[in-house]
């Protein structure tokens, strides 16, 4: 008998085989199409392209609700830069930033790919002590920014998160776009300036608030101003020369947490050290998240709901001050297992009638300072907003031309 099939069972083996390697691709590329492609998610494309106008009265990146990714690049002036030098500067930096913004390629770069989904980007500049003494206007600067932020004694700051002569807030909800506009403007200023320090951070709302949660699972924010009589009152600075109304302060701090020691303790007792619920910020003396914390509610024992110590009951208003508020922009850093926590960025008025007074009683006796360390500190003029046609058409003109 012979031992070759007969065409009938070569037929049969044939299409069995081609079967299973037809299966196989299909499995193939099912197992690979995910690694070699992005799913787009509902909405997606038109995040992507959302547009934060550039121009108007204050700058942008403030008062804008808060995306979910910070680069913030402090730049010290080199030393051969001279007061005439600086109009130049301001000038590349604020039509590259337009048009960044609005998707659109700035002048001299060669990657318009890189430019097409701004995501919300906003492109934020503060002026420090240095720049003004560059520009010859030392004498205009604010009284804050010439005394400067006090020394806390629980800080124990590193020069290398200290002040710089500028500061630029490059914020995005796309991470690629973030990155990219932070290289582009710092090569686009080589011949004026040299980077001290980038700081990365990000965020993400609350599943249930609007307000973002930091690493120690706290909603961070929930005081800010929401209103624009709020932020009148809190965040834009209205009195003294043309060139400073509509402006506003920055306070920046690097903040280390101790996360390792944070999650030994129940949650109970991480309640009691915030004097908020983690589950929904809610004060502890009651109410919901956005309610004012009562420092004098007790409980059916006759003790207080809220410890006087605790973040919350610190952080309001002193009595007859309520000047004492201001706009928290905190994002998260994660550079390492143990090495976590917050580029807490604010906006005020007034850094010492404001962030300093409130920092004040935090450092004396905030029970979260356990779990907290200020390695980093810094504070900025933000010059008010521009116009394509009169007033600013470049950040500071009014300052520079003062």
């Amino acid at each position: 008998m012979s031992s070759l099939p007969s065409r009938r069972q070569f037929l049969h083996g044939a299409a069995a085989a081609a079967a299973l390697a037809s299966a196989s691709q299909v499995t193939a590329r099912a197992n690979t199409s995910p690694a070699t492609s992005a799913r787009p998610v509902p909405g997606e494309e038109r995040d992507r392209q959302l547009k934060e106008p550039f121009d108007g009265t204050h700058q942008a990146g403030i008062a804008t609700p808060a995306q979910h990714h910070l680069v913030l690049l402090g730049f010290d002036l080199k030393p051969e830069v001279q007061a005439e030098d600086l109009p130049r500067l301001m000038r590349v930096w604020t039509q590259d930033a337009r048009s960044l913004t609005q998707g659109e390629n700035p002048p001299g770069s060669l990657e318009p790919e890189m430019a097409e989904n701004p995501a919300g980007l906003t492109v934020t500049c503060g002026f420090g002590p240095g720049f003004f003494a560059v520009a010859g206007k030392e004498h205009l600067a604010p009284g804050w920014l010439k005394e400067g932020l006090p020394h806390f004694s629980r800080d124990q700051l590193d020069p290398a998160y200290g002040q710089t002569d500028i500061v630029l807030q490059v914020c995005s909800n796309n991470p690629t776009t973030a990155a990219f506009v932070a290289r582009h403007v710092v090569r686009s200023a080589t011949t004026y300036v040299s980077p001290k320090w980038t700081q990365r951070g990000f965020l993400t709302p609350d599943a249930k608030s609007s307000t973002p949660r930091n690493l120690f699972g706290q909603l961070d924010g929930t005081v800010n101003p929401r209103t624009p009589e709020k932020f009148d009152e809190q965040v834009w600075i209205d009195k003294g020369p043309e060139w400073m109304t509509g402006g506003s302060a920055m306070v920046m701090r690097r903040i280390a947490m101790n996360l390792d020691s944070w999650e030994t303790l129940d949650r109970n007792s991480r309640e009691v050290a915030l004097g908020r619920k983690l589950s929904d910020g809610a004060p502890l003396s009651g109410g919901q998240e956005f309610d004012d914390v009562d420092v004098r509610a007790v409980d059916k024992y006759g003790l207080p709901k809220v410890d006087r110590n605790s973040h919350a009951a610190l952080a309001r208003p002193a009595e007859g001050h309520p000047e004492q508020r201001l706009l928290r922009r905190a994002y998260n850093f994660d550079q390492g297992i143990n090495d976590s926590g917050l580029v807490f960025v604010c906006y005020q008025k007034d850094p010492l009638a404001q962030f300093a007074a409130i920092q004040k009683r935090l450092d004396a006796s905030d029970a979260m300072n356990t779990w907290v360390t200020h390695v980093g500190s810094a504070v900025y003029f933000v010059p008010p907003g521009t116009s394509k046609d009169a007033g600013d058409t470049y950040w500071g003109q009014r300052l520079l031309e003062a």
